[in-house]
């Protein structure tokens, strides 16, 4: 086994210790809750999860994993939308770690054939990138470039480097509850979650090694202000519009780790007063020097699936472009994903707010910059399975919540939605200007519902309320009849 490796097993090892995360209190999740108009509760999902598993097909989840979840669930005139915020997540006794895991469920009728639709989104990761002299697509990341796939843990490495001052690793999730609104005559929700001091282990991934083994090595540590994600639904004659507003905090501390010294890594820590090795300044490069010498970007990836019922469907980008065939450029433009008789089910507009903002905290106002957004080689991703273990281990259960949404949808949500290999596609959304400082960014997804109308819940109803009608004069009548017949007394 090679150094580098050792190291990486020694040094996950070592961050799976002295946690310091306080447990959330978790309710349960019934079937009866998606039977309202909206809620939003903490659950243990897992424990959700153990109740279904085995009746559904699924493996049961062993009884010591946990994962607390913010779910918000909104159930109005036919369209329905289930979010999986994750808070923490145990896979081993007494070890709690904080993952950024974002997963959205929509469920509607379609508008013209109505047929049932299922839309599954999900935030991968926050991949580093730098654009080398090969480079396939300058400003985006892609298998030429250097990557180093984010993996942001709530976590306390002091024991690794006992002679070493880290900063505070106190990670934690805060929720943002969820609210609804009608101020615009348009019904309106709006919820998230932020991810507070988060540290990250940058792993060095190889897209271009198409015998897949094992070369993945960890680059270095970084700890971020915040990464959070803020969500706004709103529902207006049969159009769903989802605003997911991402911001990725300033970056305050990079560990770099540059080889070995017998058996003590070397490394360098960069903060904004500079360079430090083991508690010695070495020079005055800080951490945003470092960044921007390197040129190092930074890039959020998503992937997406959609469901028919009944009938297959096909993603392409608002110029035509078939995403399932090639990598793609659609910051200029939408992904549509149809049905297989030509039936527009949802888009993701980029189009909308094409620039994302960049926060440098030295000055007053933030300055705009073009995003660039990609599809990307879903197989390339699919292939790294062992860096995704948390997301994988979690989401193979999210079927389980068509158990209480929509039943008839489980089977095929758990055939499709589980594996990011079969996702329709998978995009990056890169940040070329990044310089360590605070982004923000606002992409839109829509859907295209057939509502449910009140007269049309009533005709569905009209046998019944027949029925009712017709016990409730025969009940009056013998009330009526029986009070004539019988005497009075004084």
């Amino acid at each position: 086994m090679k150094r580098h490796t050792l190291f990486a097993c020694i040094f996950i090892a070592c961050l799976s210790v002295n946690i310091l995360i306080m447990p959330v209190a978790a309710e349960q999740l019934l079937n009866e809750d998606f039977q309202q108009p909206f809620f939003a509760k903490t659950v243990d999902f897992f424990e959700y999860a153990r109740a279904w598993a085995v009746l559904k097909g699924l493996p049961k989840p062993p009884d010591h994993w946990n994962a607390n979840v913010y779910m918000t669930y909104i159930n109005q005139s036919g369209f329905q939308l289930v979010y999986a915020g994750l808070q923490d997540i145990s896979l081993a006794q007494n070890i709690d770690l904080t993952i950024p895991m974002q997963t959205i469920l929509m469920h509607y009728k379609t508008q013209e054939d109505t047929q049932d639709a299922l839309v599954a989104s999900s935030f991968l990761m926050v991949m580093g990138f730098n654009d080398t002299d090969s480079s396939l697509h300058t400003g985006s990341p892609d298998k030429q470039d250097n990557l180093w796939a984010s993996f942001s843990l709530g976590i306390n490495v002091t024991e690794l480097f006992p002679d070493t001052i880290f900063p505070a690793f106190n990670s934690g999730a805060e929720i943002l509850e969820l609210t609804y609104s009608t101020d615009t005559g348009v019904d309106t929700w709006e919820w998230g979650m932020k991810y507070k001091n988060l540290t990250a282990l940058w792993i060095t991934i190889d897209q271009t090694n198409e015998e897949n083994t094992d070369t993945n090595r960890p680059y270095g540590l970084a700890t971020y202000d915040e990464l959070t994600f803020k969500y706004k639904l709103t529902l207006s004659d049969g159009t769903a519009t989802l605003h997911k507003d991402y911001t990725l905090g300033q970056m305050h501390d990079l560990f770099v780790f540059g080889g070995w010294l017998l058996i003590w890594p070397i490394y360098n820590h960069y903060n904004s007063t500079g360079c430090y090795r083991y508690n010695a300044k070495v020079s005055d490069e800080t951490v945003y020097d470092f960044l921007e010498e390197h040129e190092v970007s930074m890039s959020v990836v998503e992937y997406q699936k959609v469901i028919l019922l009944e009938k297959a469907t096909q993603t392409v980008t608002s110029d035509g472009d078939d995403v399932s065939e090639t990598e793609v450029n659609c910051s200029d433009s939408s992904l549509l994903t149809y049905s297989e008789d030509g039936e527009l089910i949802c888009d993701t507009d980029f189009r909308t707010k094409p620039e994302y903002l960049l926060y440098n905290l030295s000055t007053t106002d933030p300055t705009s910059h073009k995003a660039i957004v990609r599809t990307h080689d879903i197989e390339g991703y699919a292939k790294k399975r062992d860096l995704f273990k948390f997301q994988t281990s979690f989401q193979q259960y999210i079927p389980l919540i068509l158990v209480g949404m929509y039943p008839k949808l489980f089977q095929r949500a758990q055939e499709s939605i589980t594996n990011i290999a079969t996702a329709d596609c998978l995009y990056i959304i890169s940040y070329p200007n990044y310089g360590g400082y605070k982004i923000d960014h606002d992409p839109v997804f829509t859907a295209y519902y057939a509502p449910i109308k009140a007269f049309d819940f009533f005709s569905n109803l009209k046998v019944p309320l027949m029925l009712t009608t017709i016990v409730l004069l025969v009940i009056v009548t013998v009330t009526l009849i029986r009070k004539r017949m019988t005497p009075s007394i004084p």
